[in-house]
């Protein structure tokens, strides 16, 4: 059995307090613009089929019961309990929070305290902004409360963060340079003037200015890139390096290869592991290989991404350590490996990597 350290789940959020229902809990499954087809459910999916396996055991069921089963059990149990029991079966040590997510969720604080864990923040940028938009009244105030708030949290956070789907990779592949002064204050004014409507970040000047306010502070930098081939973000990779902040690429599934390509190329890129086991269940041994083919080993971090479900955050960790498990174990069986070079790029992957990237053993 190959081991692994307790995990550092780099990339995650809170969890939903409340008692859930079947069709709350299945929304929650996945990400889905609307319902499952005729007949079907979330849990027809390999998340489902893998919450399925690996959660019931920790609740005190047999794997694979029935979803109704399992969630007449979850409230048996209370939404607290349960939480606890998945969190802490999970076999992490170590929770990176980003705290950007609008829903009701348990904080790093309380994270770490259900998952018998450590916890650390990550900022998200847009929320930056947003908080500094409703205590400015000017564009000069806003950008002045901005900068300082980049700064504070750069003081506390271990990460900066930014929010799939808010158009960050779209604006960084159309121009990954900086923008200039002049630019910077007009797009402020636009989203402004836009946000006593309620309007969120979108601009993509304000977009970029954004993130490289944050690559100024030398924290590292997490990006998801689900929103297109992480390729498109080769200028904006360019033009960080050397600059001090790490790069952490995540949501690539399916476009992990290229994700990992551009860790190999460039020394502060790094990839995340979530899509060899969030998303692909039975299947993330291959997914898992392809990145360690493409990467090296000292680039690639695992997380869960986990959000609303604390089953989301167990099954990814469990499924990391089984694939894991699986591929080295297999390298090591077929003579290719030593069993300690296969122990020790677990560690690296499953908890190593991130403890360096994120400095986090130099936080008391």
């Amino acid at each position: 059995m190959i081991e692994t350290p307790p995990l550092v789940d780099q990339h995650c959020q809170g969890v939903l307090r409340t008692e859930l229902g079947l069709g709350t809990f299945e929304a929650l499954l996945i990400p889905s613009q609307g319902p499952p087809a005729a007949g079907t459910t979330f849990f027809d999916t390999q998340t489902g089929f893998a919450v399925r396996r690996w959660c019931p055991p920790l609740l005190g069921l047999e794997p694979h019961c029935p979803p109704a089963r399992y969630l007449a059990r979850r409230r048996e149990l209370g939404a607290a309990e349960a939480g606890r029991r998945l969190l802490r079966g999970s076999g992490v040590g170590a929770y990176l929070v980003d705290t950007g997510e609008p829903a009701d969720l348990t904080g790093p604080k309380e994270l770490a305290l259900d998952g018998g864990a450590e916890a650390f923040e990550v900022v998200r940028l847009e929320l930056l902004a947003e908080q500094a938009a409703d205590t400015s009244g000017t564009v000069a105030a806003f950008l002045a409360n901005l900068a300082g708030a980049v700064h504070h949290g750069a003081a506390g956070a271990v990460a900066f963060g930014c929010g799939p789907g808010s158009g960050y990779a779209a604006a960084l592949a159309d121009d990954p340079e900086p923008p200039g002064p002049g630019e910077v204050r007009g797009a402020a004014g636009r989203w402004l003037a836009a946000r006593g409507r309620g309007g969120a970040v979108r601009d993509p000047v304000l977009l970029r200015h954004l993130v490289w306010s944050a690559v100024a502070a030398g924290l590292p930098l997490q990006l998801h890139v689900g929103e297109a081939e992480p390729e498109a973000l080769t200028g904006f990779v360019r033009a960080t390096a050397g600059l001090g902040a790490a790069l952490v690429l995540l949501g690539g599934y399916p476009y992990h290869r290229g994700a990992a390509r551009l860790a190999a190329g460039y020394a502060h890129v790094h990839a995340d592991l979530g899509a060899a086991s969030a998303q692909t269940g039975a299947r993330a041994a291959a997914v898992l290989a392809e990145l360690l083919e493409l990467a090296p080993f000292g680039k690639l971090l695992f997380s869960s991404g986990g959000r609303h479900l604390p089953e989301l955050h167990a099954v990814a960790a469990l499924v990391f350590r089984e694939a894991l498990g699986r591929v080295l174990g297999g390298w090591v069986a077929d003579g290719a490996w030593s069993r300690r070079d296969a122990d020790r790029v677990a560690w690296m992957v499953a908890a190593g990597n991130a403890r360096r990237v994120y400095r986090l053993d130099e936080r008391g």
